[in-house]
């Protein structure tokens, strides 16, 4: 077992002996290229004059010969070498016509298809006088999608606007760039799709995976975008003397990018009922309105002990179609989110849909910082499930709740569940506890009134953080006026609002019922089993005096 800092987290912990091993990778990374000076008026002016020597060409008719050029040169240069090229209609899936080609691919280094849609991205307009200015709301143009097999990275994709100052986004992939390296260092394994399913050598491959972050991936990463990037998608807007006369240069930063943590059980069914229980335990208390999921047909293969000659020889489905179900919590530009990948794969994966949302740059050289940033994101998400999954009450928290308590030098009064506001607040601090950089206290207070305390302002939310904080379920972010739940906290706060909701007023609603209904016929199980409960809390309550 490992994971990125070499200790195994709390959830691995847990399931190891249903566990063979677990590994970390980045997985999908875009990237943008762009060119600098081609994106305020008065650079992209210098380059023209650069290229063409004047500005006496500078006007739209020009502008659209240049972007009508680069179609014409590429679909020339496709048809020579019998590379398909395939316009895509509004709505298609434009990754499953790639993979559908790459099925057929002999695994050759270069290019194997070109992808045309459109899509929006800047274009300049001249107006009188030479004057620039961009066209709004932004239009639709080509955009063309090279798909190329590296050696290095196996299948990238550079999309490349058709119009200037030609921006581009070069889109890679973790598991292929480690799976290239984990064959030239000779490491057996299977892969099903976006995942690895079986590793002979897990530290081996776990090694290469973390060079992914770090500093040297820089300059990997420059270099897989410069080898394709010039000679392959931008020659046919601009030859290379063009390229060179005109001193055109993209630059790269990040822009989405995502970190997975893989845990690969031993049996597929052992992990379906994990996750199951693990998205009914938590999905409550984490304040999930909506758990998708994308219903398929079962084919599981027949399960083989270790030591059988069918695992050793290691027969993989091929493209298995399962149940999928996705646990997912969006914070913003921020994707928290766990699934079942393959056949015995549970994948955690934090997303940034746009790399400003982490605060911490977004130039390629901040990759390795955006990378830490992806990890720890994962890692609080990773505590707070299994916080919430194995949560429990010490008896000295539930005796001491609802007495008052010290914060510094003031005394604040204690928490009464049986207030419905402080149980709105308890709930609210529950779901807010996987957020990756905390919460503030008017987050807690909209929290709070969708959960029909509409009168809730941040002023009382600030008190009540106070009361928290005196119990030591919440704890204040340093240098900073966020808060974040505690550990203890956040197992507690759960434990109370389960046994409360879920075993306390159900039994008090089913004894304290009078009217006597009709027994259903054809009960189920479950039923069963309820009416069982029911029936023997009753006769407990009256043994004790207690029933109404």
């Amino acid at each position: 077992m490992r994971k990125g800092d070499g200790m195994p987290d709390a959830l691995s912990e847990h399931y190891a002996d249903l566990l063979e091993g677990s590994y970390d990778c980045v997985d999908r990374l875009v990237l943008n290229a762009y060119f600098r000076m081609g994106h305020s008026g008065g650079g992209f002016r210098t380059w023209w004059q650069k290229l063409y020597g004047s500005e006496e060409h500078l006007d739209n008719a020009h502008l659209m010969r240049l972007a009508g050029r680069f179609g014409r040169r590429l679909r020339a240069f496709a048809k020579a070498r019998n590379i398909p090229v395939v316009d895509c209609k509004r709505g298609e899936r434009k990754h499953e016509i790639a993979e559908a080609y790459l099925s057929r691919h002999t695994g050759k280094p270069g290019l194997f298809l070109i992808l045309v849609s459109k899509a929006q991205a800047p274009v300049w307009e001249i107006s009188g006088k030479c004057h620039l200015e961009r066209k709004k709301p932004m239009p639709y143009v080509n955009h063309y999608s090279f798909h190329i097999w590296d050696p290095e990275w196996g299948h990238i994709t550079l999309k490349i606007s058709g119009h200037p100052p030609f921006p581009a986004q070069v889109i890679l992939n973790g598991h292929e760039y480690v799976a290239c390296q984990a064959r030239r260092k000779k490491i057996d394994f299977e892969k099903e799709g976006n995942c690895f399913t079986r590793i002979t050598d897990a530290a081996g491959l776990a090694q290469i995976a973390d060079t992914l972050s770090e500093e040297r991936m820089i300059g990997r990463l420059t270099e897989v975008c410069e080898r394709w990037i010039y000679t392959t998608c931008l020659c046919f807007a601009l030859s290379l003397e063009e390229q060179e006369r005109s001193e055109f240069h993209y630059q790269y930063s990040v822009y989405q990018a995502e970190y997975s943590r893989n845990l690969l059980f031993q049996r597929g069914a052992r992990m379906e009922q994990v996750f199951q229980a693990m998205v009914d335990r938590s999905r409550a208390p984490l304040g999930i309105e909506r758990v998708k999921t994308l219903l398929g047909c079962k084919r599981r293969p027949t399960f083989h002990r270790k030591d059988s000659p069918s695992r050793r020889w290691g027969v993989v489905v091929e493209k298995p179609t399962y149940d999928l179900t996705v646990f997912k919590i969006v914070c913003r530009r921020i994707t928290l989110k766990i699934y079942t990948k393959g056949e015995r794969v549970l994948r955690l994966e934090a997303l940034v849909h746009n790399t400003k949302e982490l605060g911490c740059g977004r130039e390629l050289i901040r990759f390795p910082r955006i990378v830490v940033r992806l990890r720890q994101l994962l890692e609080r998400f990773v505590q707070v499930l299994s916080w919430v999954d194995f949560c429990f009450i010490a008896d000295e928290t539930l005796e001491q709740l609802p007495q008052s308590a010290w914060v510094g030098q003031t005394r604040v009064g204690g928490i009464d569940l049986n207030q419905a506001r402080m149980r709105a607040v308890a709930e609210a601090v529950v779901t807010l506890a996987a957020l990756p950089r905390g919460f503030s206290a008017s987050t807690l207070a909209t929290e709070v009134q969708s959960r029909g305390q509409a009168e809730y302002t941040p002023r009382r939310a600030t008190y009540d953080l106070k009361k928290f904080r005196a119990k030591q379920l919440v704890c204040k972010i340093e240098h900073t006026r966020r808060y974040e739940a505690t550990r203890n906290g956040v197992r507690a706060l759960t434990a109370l609002l389960v046994l409360r909701d879920k075993v306390i007023k159900p039994l008090l609603a089913a004894a304290c019922r009078r009217q006597r209904h009709r027994q259903t016929r054809n009960l189920t199980v479950v039923d069963q089993h309820y009416e069982t409960l029911r029936s023997t809390m009753s006769k407990l309550f009256i043994e004790l005096g207690i029933a109404a």
